[in-house]
């Protein structure tokens, strides 16, 4: 009787979650352009194994939260940001965006430390 093999892929993800200033006179424009993010730029997203992308909105602050499934972080946002409709986008969201002081040298949103999870 031939053996059975059997493969197991064990897929890690990590969560994100992120902050930034939304200028106060960008409120409606920032709404309008997220209620049709160009394709180009979702697929763009998928293809760098974010998954489950959220923005929220309260008090002029957005917060960002994804899930990552790849497994070079750096790597895969490098790919977004060389990306010619991603960069495109960002140049119509970043005006609209404040971002806050001491956020890292590198980033435009700042990231958030996971202080609790439960699944």
């Amino acid at each position: 009787m031939p053996q059975k093999r059997f493969c197991a892929i064990i897929l890690i993800m990590r969560r994100y979650g992120m902050i930034i200033r939304l200028r106060p006179e960008a409120e409606a424009a920032y709404r309008q352009h997220h209620q049709a993010v160009w394709p180009a730029v979702l697929n763009t997203i998928t293809a760098c194994n974010i998954r489950n992308y959220t923005i929220f909105l309260r008090d002029g602050c957005l917060f960002g939260y994804f899930e990552y499934v790849g497994q070079d972080y750096a790597a895969d946002m490098r790919r977004m940001a060389a990306d010619p409709a991603t960069q495109q986008w960002w140049a119509i969201m970043e005006p609209m965006q404040e971002p806050f002081a001491d956020r890292p040298e590198d980033e435009w949103w700042s990231p958030m430390e996971e202080v609790f999870h439960h699944d």
